[in-house]
């Protein structure tokens, strides 16, 4: 007792942007998708304006960390698109009627048609945040709409 603690406020790049008419894009993989189902339900629950597109990348549905919530959240919030994709679906005892493979341009251009206008957040392995930011910077997504987190070593 009587030991000073110093606290400050969470921040970091991981937070949504404040203009609601920038669409936000999150790629996430693994458990990276921890940050993003925060934001997603407080979207959800404060009813935000924001058109957001998640992306998020597992080995199998049984890997998926809050799938069934963040597809609840979907049917809540007009404004978010759940895309999900597994990546060893022949290892999986479950079915899986959504995406496949990695993220690719391709897949992503299929649901953001226009890579330019949006702010995407990416949020995953260090090999995984590269794979997407190198898909981004190839695409010609300017870094000032491209911001990272990254999960090592789980």
């Amino acid at each position: 007792l009587g030991t000073e603690v110093s606290l400050n406020a969470p921040d970091g790049s991981l937070t949504l942007h404040s203009d609601a008419r920038i669409p936000a894009v999150f790629l996430s993989g693994g458990i990276g998708v921890t940050p993003v189902r925060s934001i997603v339900l407080q979207a959800t629950h404060d009813k935000l304006p924001h058109k957001i597109v998640l992306f998020d990348s597992n080995r199998r549905p049984e890997d998926s960390a809050f799938l069934d919530e963040l597809a609840d959240a979907q049917k809540r919030n007009p404004n978010f698109t759940l895309i999900g994709t597994m990546t060893e679906m022949e290892k999986s005892s479950k079915t899986w009627s959504g995406e496949t493979g990695y993220v690719t341009q391709a897949m992503l251009l299929k649901s953001v048609h226009d890579l330019s206008l949006p702010i995407f957040y990416i949020s995953g392995p260090p090999a995984m945040v590269a794979a997407m930011r190198k898909i981004l910077d190839d695409s010609g997504v300017k870094d000032d709409k491209i911001r990272t987190e990254e999960f090592a070593g789980y």
